[in-house]
């Protein structure tokens, strides 16, 4: 995991300058090493956090005996089976997974991209042309901009651009960019309409998920689990744990929170080693400006559920530089407690779609900023492209909320036996409810927040006016860090309310 920062375009005196301060702007997500590389049209830096050929990976990468380079942010997890496509033609220099890259790149178009099963962002330069590119779903982050002299920049955070680009843009998800066809989706999924659902057997989704995780076991550094004691986080350390010797797991809340108590029962049932973290109602208060600036956003969802997600990566980079989380189930198996309002299945599986094709500006923008942070890698079985081509297929009339039967009930009735019953069945609590932070969130606000300050909100901040004290709270704080606009644009909103009538994300 890295961070990555590009200039493409005629360079001038000062931009190297600038893109190394870009750079270091994101020290926090590759604190292990650094590195850049000017070639004649471009420019390219790298942080890097070192989990693959920790020794010899270092970016960016260049082509053995070409012009090509490369700086790329993320997993390629089927890397050794396209190493040995590869290789006899192709002459690797380092056992980096990112470096296949490289000689996929050599074909006539950029099919390729479909070939990576991975979570990734990178920027590859042959000198003259370019080509950008972000994995399916934006579990990694890309923004971009362009500079007062018609540059473009790329980087992982909106902060590494400041000063650099009056406005900033989301890459979008799922897409490839370069200078001659500007964006392309590259990634379309089977699942986006209702009638391509039904047809997925019962008991896939079992082995689906299970080769999802096991997968995303590959590292040569310390791994470990995020464990709430939700069904999600559960159901993924279960999965890891008979492929990992003394897996580790980590939770966290305020003293009494529901979730660490279900937390230590997953772990006496798993057997993993737990470790645990209780913050205070300070704590949670105290974090806020630095969770917020690295959010870059203002989401009350999002930050309510960030803080805790803050803790609990602070927590495990003490003690691994992976971890593997449960994102994703929701949106895929309709687990959100508004999903019962929903009687139309078809309407269930758009709603799941849209929910899935918005996860880049919202949940999973929280677990990368979160990890990055303290310079910790997430993974996300859950959002695996062939576990998806798998649940999201599943009868969607099955995933409807009914009198008797919990949400999520098909995921439940798969893993029957991998947990205990309380926990499979355990009753869903969101991530800020489950931790104990949401109340504290939102009595520091009421005693943050003046009525007079909240009816002037509006007048304050017209566009997307905060409609409560603790959207004002989060709003002034966001602000300050990011006064110049730059990151307006990109903070994502969670809408979570049928019926959907916004156009599905994947179709555009």
């Amino acid at each position: 995991m890295c961070g990555i920062v590009a200039c493409f375009g005629e360079l001038r005196d000062g931009d190297v300058d600038r893109l190394l301060r870009a750079r270091e702007r994101m020290t926090h997500r590759g604190p292990d090493d650094a590195g850049a590389t000017i070639e004649t049209r471009a420019a390219l830096g790298h942080r890097r956090l070192s989990i693959i050929d920790v020794e010899g990976g270092r970016q960016p990468l260049r082509a053995s005996g070409r012009s090509r380079a490369l700086v790329c942010n993320g997993e390629i997890y089927n890397h050794r089976a396209l190493r040995r496509q590869l290789e006899v033609r192709y002459d690797f220099a380092t056992r980096s997974d990112s470096e296949v890259i490289l000689p996929l790149a050599e074909a006539d178009d950029e099919s390729w991209i479909a070939d990576l099963d991975g979570m990734f962002a990178f920027v590859l330069t042959d000198g003259h042309g370019l080509l950008a590119a972000r994995d399916p779903l934006g579990i990694k982050p890309l923004y971009l901009g362009e500079d007062g002299d018609g540059r473009l920049w790329f980087a992982s955070e909106i902060k590494a651009l400041r000063g650099l680009c009056e406005r900033v843009h989301e890459f979008p998800a799922g897409h490839r960019y370069t200078e001659s066809g500007g964006f392309e989706r590259w990634y379309r999924p089977s699942w986006t309409s209702p009638s391509s659902a039904g047809r997925a057997a019962h008991g896939a989704v079992a082995p689906a998920l299970e080769r999802a995780v096991v997968k995303r076991l590959m590292s040569e550094v310390p791994l470990g689990v995020f464990l709430s004691g939700g069904l999600d986080s559960s159901l993924i350390a279960a999965l890891a744990r008979p492929h990992v010797d003394h897996l580790q797991s980590f939770s966290v809340g305020l003293d009494g929170a529901p979730d660490l108590e279900a937390a230590r029962e997953v772990a006496r049932a798993l057997g993993t080693h737990h470790r645990e973290l209780r913050y205070t109602e300070r704590d949670l208060a105290g974090a806020l400006e630095e969770v917020i600036f690295h959010l870059e956003s203002y989401d009350p969802s999002l930050i309510r559920s960030a803080l805790p997600c803050f803790f609990v990566s602070r927590l495990a980079a003490e003690h691994v530089k992976v971890v593997l989380t449960g994102e994703g189930a929701d949106e895929a198996f309709a687990g959100y407690r508004y999903f019962a309002e929903v009687s139309d299945p078809e309407a269930l599986h758009r709603e799941s779609v849209r929910l899935l094709g918005g996860l880049h500006h919202m949940n999973l923008q929280r677990v990368d900023r979160m990890t990055m942070a303290h310079g910790l890698e997430a993974r996300v079985p859950f959002l695996d492209t062939g576990f998806l081509d798998v649940a999201m297929a599943l009868d969607p009339r099955e995933k409807l909320h009914r009198p008797g039967r919990r949400e999520k009930w098909l995921l439940r009735r798969e893993f029957e036996g991998r947990l205990p019953r309380s926990i499979l069945w355990r009753e869903k609590a969101e991530f800020a409810q489950g931790c104990g932070s949401e109340a504290s969130l939102v009595e520091h606000a009421e005693a943050t927040v003046s009525d007079r300050d909240l009816a002037r909100a509006a007048a304050l901040f017209p566009h997307d006016p905060p409609a409560t004290k603790e959207e004002l709270l989060y709003r002034r704080i966001f602000e300050d860090l990011f006064p110049d606009g730059s990151a307006q644009e990109t903070v994502g909103r969670w809408r979570g309310a049928f019926p959907p009538q916004q156009e599905v994300a994947f179709d555009a």
